[in-house]
Formats: C-alpha cells, sequence, structure tokens
C-alpha cells in the first residue's frame, strides 16, 4: 500500500465522519466542496429530496484562469449569487474530507462574501 492509498483512506474516513454529523435541508442546503489537482467545485444539495440547489465549477466558461486560491474564491463568490436567487442565506458546510485550508478555504471565504451564513 503506496502513501497515496493511506492519504486516500484517511480523506474517506473523515468524510465519513463529517457526513454521520451534517445533512442539508432545503431551508438550509449543504455546501458539499469536491477538489483536484487542476479544478474545484462546489454544490448546495438538499438531502431530503435528494436533488441539488445550484452549483459552480472552475470549469466553467466564464470563469477566469489564474491562481488556484483567486479561482476558489470566486468559485464560492459565483455559488453565493446563485444561492441568493434562490433565497437561501444559511448553509451547512461540508468540506468533504479534505482539509480546512488552501483552496477549501478560500471557496468558503468567497461564499461569505457574497452573503452565505454558515
Amino acid at each position: 500500500m503506496g502513501l497515496q492509498d493511506v492519504m486516500k483512506n484517511q480523506r474517506a474516513r473523515r468524510k465519513r465522519s463529517i457526513r454521520i454529523k451534517i445533512t442539508g435541508t432545503a431551508d438550509k442546503p449543504r455546501l458539499s466542496v469536491y477538489r483536484s489537482l487542476k479544478y474545484i467545485s462546489a454544490q448546495l444539495i438538499d438531502d431530503d429530496r435528494g436533488i441539488t440547489i445550484a452549483a459552480a465549477s472552475s470549469q466553467e466558461k466564464d470563469m477566469k484562469s489564474g491562481k488556484n486560491l483567486d479561482v476558489a474564491k470566486e468559485v464560492g463568490k459565483l455559488l453565493g449569487t446563485r444561492a441568493k436567487e434562490k433565497n437561501i442565506n444559511e448553509i451547512v458546510f461540508d468540506r468533504n474530507g479534505y482539509l480546512y485550508h488552501g483552496k477549501i478555504k478560500s471557496l468558503a471565504d468567497g461564499a461569505r462574501e457574497s452573503g452565505l451564513k454558515f
């Protein structure tokens, strides 16, 4: 078992423990984040009905390219504005097992700047 497998297993364990504790509702959806080496995406999920309410990604056409932290912040702001259009003010943040620093923290800061509370 290599180092990459160990890290993947650690993230999966963290993800499971987080998902046991938090769920999203229609009033307070879950902001789930996915991060790859190149891109970052986030979506607001209503777990009661099993639907995605709003989503944003760094792969969208109107997204500017640049430094990873800046792009992540823009994705957070974009998701925040899309949530505001659907009258969503409060969310539950699901970092999806990723550590809360770097791109994940930048995305959360961008969502907070656009007016989301969590």
